[in-house]
């Protein structure tokens, strides 16, 4: 049977029993100060010895195994526990580091952007579409009915890791690789130690590791700016409604599940596909369609296909999300403009989707929504400008605003 040993207590653990061996570890906050030699021990190189520092923040060791003046002691009481909490997290973000796992996902090896771009140049239109990005699925198995959030942080991620190389340094502790929903759990955790997202992290009581509970926007938000990724939200709400509905406030379905009489109003009023509803849900579309041409000329418009920079965004709306790679217009004979949105969705199959592409059959159910299937009456999405941020500016991130557009 092949083993390996645990960074913890030094067993030798089955390989198929290893990650789940070191989680239990991890799961006993007493564990964590005495897991710092075997964290030295994993990360460091056999000589000389070094604590591997590449993802950690504001690691100081002197403030934990120096010595004070007694005369300051008092003084510097508030510090020391500030920077004994911070070498806590640290040496969690290392551990997780060292045992995340890879998320092992069916790869169109043609490149799905590449395919979908393909059939698109054969319709009569102009579609702009993001870059890179890989298709995840949720599995039966592990996560049907909640992973869907997850699922599209992958997703988003896979174009960041692969398009933007300043991203690709920071995220996931400089790994590479998209990790599995349980490694993605534990960075959320870390992320609201850290102070992000604090009205999340209270709803979720700071934990979230092992369990299927659904997430949303701003999670993926908490995620992303904990790396210094300045992750951006964008609220759709019809007018009329509180403005403080829109705010970002902690889990997405919070934000989009309403009261009983609240929801039943905006189903009769807005989910219907009304006229009213298709008009509303216009500025979602004009904001995608701006979000996808800005910066590109007029010429490049003029192509049926135009593939631009843009990361994919994460889209959210009452009970599930998806993610939107790239947005369609067709001029009618009447004058008017249809419009697509391009998306991914975790529920569908990834075979199926390159199956479609290659045989060029079938692929529009699977990618394209009109403006007529937006019956929601709230929706939000989630996108990264360029850049890293540093110091003040990171403290910045903890805090989410978001812009709000009405309908």
């Amino acid at each position: 049977m092949d083993c390996s040993i645990c960074p913890v207590c030094e067993n030798l653990i089955s390989i198929h029993e290893i990650e789940r061996h070191v989680n239990n570890h991890l799961e006993d906050d007493e564990v964590m100060k005495d897991m710092r030699l075997a964290q030295q021990i994993a990360l460091a190189p056999p000589s000389p010895p070094q604590i591997d520092r590449s993802c950690c923040f504001d690691w100081d060791c002197d403030s934990e195994f120096g010595g004070f003046p007694e005369s300051s002691m008092s003084r510097d009481k508030e510090t020391n526990s500030s920077n004994e909490e911070q070498t806590d997290i640290d040496l969690q973000i290392g551990c997780i580091i060292s045992v995340q796992i890879k998320e092992i996902f069916y790869k169109i090896e043609a490149g799905l952007i590449n395919m979908l771009k393909n059939c698109l140049e054969k319709e009569n239109s102009t579609s702009l579409l993001s870059g890179y990005v890989d298709h995840f699925q949720s599995i039966r198995s592990e996560d049907v009915g909640w992973g869907c959030g997850w699922r599209n942080i992958q997703m988003v991620t896979s174009h960041l890791l692969m398009e933007r190389p300043e991203a690709r340094e920071v995220l996931f502790g400089g790994t590479g690789f998209v990790p599995d929903i349980g490694s993605l759990q534990r960075w959320l955790e870390v992320a609201w130690r850290r102070g992000f997202d604090i009205v999340g992290s209270n709803s979720f009581k700071g934990k979230i590791y092992g369990s299927n509970k659904w997430i949303g926007t701003t999670e993926c938000a908490a995620i992303l700016c904990s790396f210094g990724l300045r992750a951006k939200i964008v609220d759709f709400d019809r007018k009329g409604r509180d403005k403080d509905v829109g705010r970002v406030c902690g889990p997405m379905d919070r934000f989009v599940v309403r009261n009983e009489i609240d929801l039943k109003e905006g189903l009769a009023k807005f989910g219907d596909g009304s006229t009213q509803n298709i008009k509303g849900n216009q500025a979602l579309i004009d904001w995608v369609w701006n979000y996808f041409s800005k910066n590109e000329s007029k010429e490049s418009l003029r192509r049926r296909v135009v593939a631009t920079n843009k990361m994919p965004l994460y889209f959210q709306h009452q009970g599930h999300s998806r993610t939107i790679i790239g947005i369609q217009v067709k001029n009618e004979k009447n004058g008017l403009k249809k419009y697509n949105l391009l998306v991914l969705d975790p529920a569908h199959n990834t075979e199926a989707l390159e199956r479609s592409l290659r045989e060029n059959f079938g692929w529009q159910k699977l990618f394209k929504r009109g403006l007529h299937t937006l019956r929601k009456p709230q929706y939000q999405l989630c996108y990264v400008d360029p850049g890293i941020a540093q110091a003040a500016e990171i403290e910045l991130l903890k805090n989410f605003t978001n812009v709000l557009v009405e309908c």
